[in-house]
């Protein structure tokens, strides 16, 4: 029949899009193939199928590579109707299942992996299997929903009277409140609603304003409503006119790229709150049966008391008090199996240590150290004649135990024990009173269990969106390693530690240590410095690592030892405490997650618990999904710092060396690179001896801005220092480099240039030579607050290849300035208007007096204030003053 329908499938239905995966015969090959099922539809857009899709697939997997140990192949095929899965494994010899006129039957209900079968009868909307010589192939097909893409939640179509009553036309007001409680965006409808202009009530507190609950004068309460994460309520707004209006609020909040928080409000009249009132979760449909008088005749309710516990570990820890009651032992506990069923997970206990003991996991099968008699009722009359039959029993005292399985439709979900100091206490009859309560109770323990995955489910989802996207916000190595530990302590693990390595043939280094307790960071770091990092692996997955626990214990026995000898007159005031404690903090459960990015080992992410703790699987799952985004984001970190640091050092090798003292006159240069990151842009500058008593200047700008403009001023500079060097003047010194420019050819840039000679003169005043190549020309300012151009404008380089260049002198008498400038100072804009060579001059007549550096200072900032907008052009700044006599 299957294959048939396959045929008809292919034959029918058109497939747009395919995708296979084949997984080897291990425990984690079940969660890798629900993360490629939930990768691939997700991909498509097939969002509302995801799940079911997902479930059923982790049934069949484990099928195939826990009880049947073969590889499987697993393909996923999109077609118009809907989805098809198909998982093969090669034990072909397998029971095949048969269906009779009553439905389907699936063998012994007992038996181990015949959930998967009944799961495609109950979810998929057709399913199959089919056998060849080699493989057994299971396939189910999900259609699509009759309903649009995109649909979160719908309600029934409902006549026009039971619909909720609003006015014709529905204001929702949205309120933006910032960090500190004031208001920061007020919209149109919240202004019909109260009364209040934007201008009115921006960057004052909402609590000036909301009454609570629609009493004047008291906001403390949406206060605090403001500083939860989500929240939705009724309180007052005192509008414009002094009444109070009752609202009905839904509040949210945010934090923007910056990471700075705020919420966001809206707000209805109280009689229009079905517009944003979030629809009561029903009843639940798995409600108790009752007789025909009403009474509850529900076994479970019986057992477990009533009303039965509505979360997870409430439900189990009630049904351990009440089996230990039930059967006067001294103690009990209930493991929980995981998904691929192969280990047991201890989630309650009671007269145990279970605090000690909580998630630790043991393996299923029988032998040395497992749990041997989780399939069966079994019980041990004597622990001490059968060591290790029941690890969690191991050194507690107890000697008689009963254990009864916890099963569902066959398969295995946990197991169920109770203890007695005493031995022989329990007998079969005790072990089928106990069973008889098992099954009464193992249903409801997997519903609640399936809960709790489902919503740890949802919260790993918003966890690792929230982690990649913290984790994509910075490209800075020390952040990262800061971001890695921060979100898996306290989340995830108490302690954190994050190991680097630099290349393949280097050790790994200590980079990051985080402890949710910040006294324990020392102690912590100093221990994992002593040690052995864990050897690089570079496979997947969580891996035990005992170095921190056994040098921790070994330094904590040293240190007691020492303390005793030495006696109470010298013992050290500290004593043992600290080593105890770290220890402590290091004593349970620690792994050891590879960072693995571009097929290489960049680190190791260590997570650890404190004593006797140890981890569920759930999250060290989600451990490994954070530790694949924590290595890509650690390894781009490290590919960014290394070119920002090459890119860097190429720039700095563009800019003048240090400025040399010119006897007589003040010299100060400001420079700014526009673009983030740029040190060197089109604009430049230098100041260079030439020979004894003559100095060289230049001031230039290269058409455009970056590492194509900045490679000419390079060139520029360099040419500059090397040809007054040998002797030429100004004119020739441009004229030569206008030829070198035009050399470049494609990628030569016009060139603006300011160049000048300076010689300072006995008499306190200085000459100097100046050329201006089309450059904004140098003013000069007098002591008399005068200002004039003192230089004439010439051709710019890199247009034309012969120049007639002549050289101007100007003698700055004491007290003068010469200020040169590029254009991103006179070219500063604010939507129309610009700064200009007027706004520049009346900018310098004010310097009258002011320093060299003050007044390129005061230039700077009148450049900054001109617009809100930061520089987009490149800017530099040179100012020279010959001082008076006085400021000598």
């Amino acid at each position: 029949m299957g294959e048939q329908f396959a045929e008809t499938y292919m034959r029918r239905s058109v497939i747009t899009a395919r995708a296979a995966a084949t997984f080897e015969p291990v425990g984690r090959s079940v969660a890798a193939a629900r993360t490629f099922v939930r990768d691939t539809l997700q991909g498509w857009g097939l969002t509302d199928i995801v799940d079911d899709a997902v479930v059923l697939t982790s049934e069949l997997v484990t099928n195939a590579v826990v009880h049947a140990g073969t590889t499987a192949d697993v393909v996923c095929i999109r077609a118009d109707t809907g989805v098809r899965v198909e998982v093969a494994d090669r034990y072909p010899e397998r029971e095949v299942p048969l269906q009779s006129n009553g439905g389907h039957h699936f063998g012994n209900p007992d038996r181990e992996g015949g959930r998967g079968l009944l799961l495609c009868a109950a979810l998929a909307g057709r399913w199959g299997v089919e056998y060849t010589a080699t493989h057994k192939q299971v396939w189910f097909q999900l259609d699509f929903p009759d309903r649009p893409a995109g649909t979160r939640a719908a309600g029934p179509a409902l006549p026009s009277s039971a619909l909720p009553i609003a006015d014709a036309r529905v204001r929702v007001g949205v309120v933006q409140v910032d960090s500190g409680g004031l208001i920061s965006a007020w919209n149109d409808d919240a202004q019909e609603l109260f009364g209040y202009p934007p201008e009115q009530v921006i960057g004052k507190p909402l609590t000036d304003l909301a009454a609570w609950p629609h009493t004047p004068g008291t906001g403390t309460g949406v206060a605090e409503a403001l500083l939860l994460s989500r929240w939705e309520g009724s309180y007052g707004i005192r509008g414009a006119d002094g009444r109070v209006s009752p609202v009905y609020a839904s509040h949210l909040r945010i934090r923007d790229a910056e990471g700075e928080p705020s919420t966001v409000c809206l707000l209805v009249r109280e009689r229009e709150r079905a517009v944003l009132q979030s629809p009561m979760r029903g009843a639940s449909a798995d409600t108790a049966e009752t007789s025909d008088r009403g009474q509850s005749t529900d076994a479970f309710e019986v057992f477990i008391g009533s009303p039965a516990p509505d979360d997870l570990d409430g439900l189990l820890q009630r049904t351990v008090e009440r089996a230990r009651d039930m059967l006067d032992g001294d103690a009990a506990y209930l493991l929980l199996a995981t998904d691929d069923e192969t280990e047991l997970e201890v989630r309650a206990s009671t007269g145990l240590p279970s605090a000690r003991q909580r998630f630790a996991r043991v393996p299923v099968e029988a032998g040395t150290g497992r749990y041997g008699s989780a399939r069966m009722p079994a019980v041990h009359e004597d622990l001490s004649a059968v060591p290790g039959a029941v690890p969690l029993l191991v050194n507690t005292g107890m000697r008689s135990v009963v254990t009864v399985p916890l099963k569902v439709e066959g398969r295995l979900t946990g197991s169920l024990g109770v203890a007695a100091e005493s031995p022989a206490r329990y007998s079969n009859e005790e072990a089928l009173r106990l069973q008889f309560a098992a099954d009464r109770i193992a249903l409801a323990v997997e519903r609640a269990r399936l809960t709790e995955l489902e919503r740890l489910r949802r919260g790993s989802l918003s966890f690792l969106v929230e982690a990649s996207d913290l984790l994509a916000g910075t490209l800075d190595r020390d952040q990262t390693l800061a971001l890695m530990a921060q979100m898996t302590v306290p989340t995830l693990a108490s302690w954190c530690a994050v190991y680097t390595v630099a290349d393949q043939a280097s050790d790994p280094e200590l980079s990051y240590v985080l402890h949710e307790d910040e006294d324990r960071i020392d102690g912590l770091k100093a221990l994992l410095m002593k040690i052995d990092p864990p050897e690089q692996v570079p496979t997947g997955g969580a891996r035990s690592w005992s170095g921190p626990y056994d040098a921790a214990h070994a330094a904590a026995l040293r240190t007691s030892l020492r303390s005793l000898s030495l006696g109470d007159s010298a013992r050290p005031s500290s004593g043992p405490g600290a080593s105890l404690a770290t220890a402590s903090a290091v004593g349970g459960e620690t792994v050891v997650l590879p960072l693995v990015a571009r097929n290489r080992v960049i680190g190791m992410l260590i997570l650890g618990k404190p004593t006797d703790e140890h981890f569920r699987q759930e999250n060290l799952e989600l451990a490994e999904d954070l530790s694949r985004r924590a290595a890509l984001a650690l390894d781009n970190a490290r590919l960014y710092s290394e070119r920002t640091a090459i890119s860097q050092s190429l720039q700095r090798s563009l800019l003048p060396p240090e400025q040399p003292e010119v006897p007589g006159v003040e010299v100060e240069v400001i420079y700014r690179a526009a673009g983030e990151g740029n040190e060197v842009g089109g604009d430049f500058y230098d100041l260079f001896p030439i020979r004894d008593g003559a100095y060289g200047f230049a001031i230039g700008d290269v058409c455009g801005t970056g590492p194509e403009a900045a490679a000419v001023t390079g060139l520029a500079r360099h040419a500059l220092r090397l040809l007054a060097r040998e002797g030429f003047g100004g004119p020739a010194v441009l004229e030569r480099l206008n030829a070198a420019i035009l050399d470049e050819g494609a990628r030569s840039r016009f060139l603006t240039l300011l160049y000048g000679e300076l010689w300072p003169q006995h008499d306190g005043s200085a000459v100097l030579k100046v050329v201006c190549a089309g450059h904004p020309l140098p003013l000069r300012l007098r002591q008399d607050g005068s200002v004039e151009a003192a230089a004439e404008p010439q051709p710019l380089l890199g247009v034309m290849e012969d120049l007639e260049l002549y050289e101007q002198t100007v003698t700055l008498d004491p007290g003068d300035v010469l200020l040169c400038v590029t254009d991103g100072v006179t070219e500063r804009r604010e939507g129309t208007r610009m700064l200009g060579d007027d706004g520049l001059i009346d900018v310098l007549t004010t310097c009258t007096g002011l320093t060299a550096g003050a007044v390129a200072a005061r230039v700077l900032r009148a450049v900054e204030r001109f617009a809100a907008e930061p520089p987009s052009d490149d800017m530099a700044i040179l100012a020279m003053r010959v001082p008076e006599p006085a400021d000598s």
